[in-house]
This record gives C-alpha cells, sequence and structure tokens, in this order.
C-alpha cells in the first residue's frame, strides 16, 4: 500500500456508512472541539499579553527602566553620573529624583506617602507622569515655588482639589539620642495625574527637586538617577554596562525594573501559565473524541480491514490509515481553530463591546478598572506552540486506535462473514 491509498482511505473512513452517521456526529465535535480549544488558547494568551504589557507601561509610567544608586545617603556628584549615563548606547533619557517618606494632610484627613522630587524638564524623558496630567502641568514645579502634584487617588483620599494647600510632613534621623525629628513643609497643589497604578497613584505626591532637598536637607544630594533606554529587556545589562565606565563604580548600585516589580511580572507569567493549562483541557477533551470516533471506525470497519490484510497490507499500512484519519481531524479543527482565533485575537477591541451590548454588562467596568477595554497582543510564538501541543495530542489519540485496528486477525473476522 503506498501513501496516496492510505490517505483515500483515511479520507474515505472520515465518512461514516449508511445507517451509522454517529460516526460522522462524534468526528464533526472532534474538529469543533479542537478549533474552539485553539481559538480560545489564542484570545485568551493575548488578553494576557495585552495585560502585562499595559501594566508594564504603567508600572515604568513613574518608575523608568533602571535607577543608579548611591550608599545610603544618596548620590552627591549626581550631574556627572547623569551625564555620563547619557552618553551611552541606547539610553535615551536620565534624570534625578529625591525621595522622601512622609504624610500628606488635607481637609479629610492624613495619609502616608511618598514625596518625590523632580527636575520637570529631565522627568519628561523618563516617566510618562506629564502625559497623563488630569490637571495641572509639571513645568509648574520650580525651585521655591512651593507646589505640588498629586495622584488623582491619594487627593481623593486627603480631600483636596487644584489651588488648596496641603501640609507634607517628612521624619528624619538624628544623629543624637533624640532620634527622630521631622520636617514640615506646606504647598499648593497644582496638578493631579493619574497613571493606573494604584502604587502610584495612592501615594506619590510630586515637588520640586530644589524644594524636596530642602525639605529632606539633602545637602545637595539626590535619592538615584532614573534611567530610559530604548530597548525594555536589555536596560538591566546596558545600564550596568554603562555605569562600570564611571570612576568609584563599586560605590553605586543599579536596581532595573524587573526587581522593583518582580512580583507583579511573576504573578501574571504564572497566571498566565495557568490559564493555558487549564484551556488545553479542551483540546484534550476533544482529543478524546477523536480517539472515540476512530475506535468506533475500527469496529465497524472490521471486515473491510480484514480484506485489506489478505490483501498484502501491512500492519504499518493498516496503522498509516488510521494515524492519518486520526491527524486530518485533528489538524482540520486546529487550522480552524487558528484561523478563528487570529481573527478574534486581532479584533479583540471590536468584539468585545459588542459582546457587551449582547449580554447586557460589562467585562471591565470603569468605576472598578482603570482599564475600559480589552487589551490584546499577538504574539506568533503562542500561536506556533499552540499549534505543536495540537500536533503532539492528535498524534498520541490515534496510537490506541491504529494499534486495534493493525491487530485485527483476518481469519477470526471473515471466518463468519
Amino acid at each position: 500500500m503506498n501513501k496516496p491509498l492510505a490517505l483515500f482511505l483515511g479520507l474515505r473512513y472520515l465518512r461514516a456508512s449508511k445507517g451509522n452517521s454517529f460516526i460522522s456526529f462524534v468526528t464533526a465535535a472532534s474538529v469543533i472541539g479542537v478549533a474552539l480549544g485553539v481559538a480560545t488558547l489564542i484570545v485568551v494568551l493575548s488578553v494576557m499579553n495585552g495585560f502585562e504589557i499595559e501594566l508594564r507601561d504603567r508600572l515604568l509610567g513613574m518608575t523608568a527602566h533602571a535607577s543608579v544608586l548611591g550608599q545610603q545617603g544618596g548620590l552627591n556628584d549626581w550631574e556627572t553620573i547623569a551625564g555620563h549615563m547619557q552618553t551611552g548606547t541606547g539610553i535615551s533619557g536620565a534624570a534625578p529624583y529625591i525621595e522622601l517618606e512622609g504624610m500628606v494632610s488635607g481637609p479629610a484627613g492624613y495619609a502616608g506617602a511618598v514625596v518625590t522630587g523632580i527636575d520637570p524638564e529631565r522627568e519628561r524623558t523618563v516617566s510618562k507622569v506629564a502625559d497623563n496630567m488630569l490637571t495641572g502641568n509639571l513645568d509648574e514645579l520650580q525651585p521655591g515655588s512651593g507646589k505640588i502634584v498629586l495622584g488623582r487617588a491619594l487627593a481623593q483620599r486627603i480631600g483636596v482639589s487644584l489651588g488648596q494647600r496641603i501640609s507634607v510632613l517628612v521624619p528624619q534621623p538624628l544623629d543624637s539620642a533624640a532620634g527622630v525629628s521631622s520636617r514640615l513643609g506646606s504647598f499648593e497643589v497644582v496638578g493631579l495625574f493619574e497613571l493606573g497604578v494604584q502604587d502610584h497613584d495612592t501615594v506619590r505626591a510630586l515637588i520640586s527637586l530644589a524644594d524636596a532637598n530642602e525639605l529632606g536637607r539633602m545637602q545637595g544630594r539626590v535619592s538615584g538617577i532614573r534611567i530610559v533606554t530604548t530597548d525594555i529587556f536589555a536596560a538591566p545589562g546596558m545600564v550596568r554596562r554603562q555605569l562600570s565606565g564611571i570612576a568609584n563604580s563599586d560605590t553605586l548600585r543599579v536596581r532595573d525594573w524587573t526587581q522593583e516589580n518582580a512580583s507583579y511580572f511573576r504573578a501574571i507569567r504564572i497566571e498566565k501559565l495557568m490559564m493555558a493549562l487549564l484551556l488545553s483541557l479542551i483540546i484534550g477533551v476533544a482529543t478524546f473524541n477523536i480517539v472515540a470516533s476512530l475506535v468506533m471506525v475500527v469496529t465497524e470497519k472490521r471486515g473491510g480491514i480484514a480484506i485489506l490484510r489478505t490483501m498484502g497490507c501491512s500492519r504499518q499500512d493498516i496503522v498509516k490509515v488510521f494515524v492519518l484519519q486520526g491527524t486530518l481531524v485533528g489538524w482540520i479543527g486546529a487550522v480552524i481553530g487558528i484561523i478563528l482565533g487570529i481573527a478574534m485575537a486581532m479584533n479583540i477591541g471590536t468584539l468585545a463591546p459588542a459582546l457587551e451590548q449582547a449580554l447586557g454588562f460589562q467585562f471591565m467596568p470603569a468605576d472598578l478598572y482603570y482599564l475600559t477595554e480589552l487589551p490584546s497582543d499577538l504574539r506568533l510564538t503562542d500561536v506556533f506552540w499552540v499549534g505543536v501541543v495540537v500536533l503532539i495530542l492528535t498524534s498520541l489519540a490515534t496510537v490506541y486506535p491504529s494499534l486495534r485496528a493493525a491487530g485485527i486477525q483476518p481469519a477470526e473476522v471473515l471466518r463468519y462473514e
């Protein structure tokens, strides 16, 4: 038996004989099951990828790709370090900052805050705060201006709005036995921002670098320098290589975005893996249908298989017939599912609102989530691995029925024909 004959028989056995359409129904259910499983898996992985990118962009909207830090007292010669870092290949921005932990108070009460001193002009090169201002402008944070920009959630928490004044209390350690003192400042709220991440919107308060230096008694030092690169994934190595060219670089350290937000991205990767495993069960159920349909075909075609064996077909030839049949069923479903999944993933922004309107509810209500639409990022690697999984599962599904067909003894079957 040659391959075209094996393929012909495999295609012929996909159709049930007259009076037994149940096999065709099970085969169709297998194709539909594989297609739905593949499409669902591609769409969910694309949405999870979109969430990961969206979260990463929002988290890095304030913290940049990496930070150069000094000893406990901060950086002294920060201008020289920032200038050297900006000369590096692939580094697109460097901006100093001062970070002070304290409390802010308004008409509604007190709240813990991270008071961050920035240079508005340089800050634009390393963060997205200026692009996410709800009201006001970062340029108003001039040295000695006594002005402050708050995260929207923080402003709501202490009950302040644009133009009102708030008090900022910053504790400071002392070398004496007194332990800790505090510095109190009064600032006018001149802007509100919203990055869409609670870690920033609920605690961040921005003032000018000079005002933060005075409030925190930094004596011209800064807490660190934020760095932005052209390639976020190469940022950790890129910044460290550039920093190694600075004198006394051993007294400096780099903290990159993978360290700052490790728990967030680890959680997303685990969720993505678990969702992929759970949705793979749909494909697994479909492969069991393939096994069932092939077993029924083998049972129904016992006489035909016995005749083929008497005509000279070997066990390997019979195995080829049913392997081809089962693989065709799996891959027809896989191709349909891949096409459907890619189409849905690329048009999720249109499909999601249509489903919301049809079902009468919102997937992501604006009052609960910062994201009002489902993000999607279709990756060819995900499509490739989904196809590989389907190939493996459908190939495994043909093993038992094929061996069962090859084990049929012609003499026993034809004895009663």
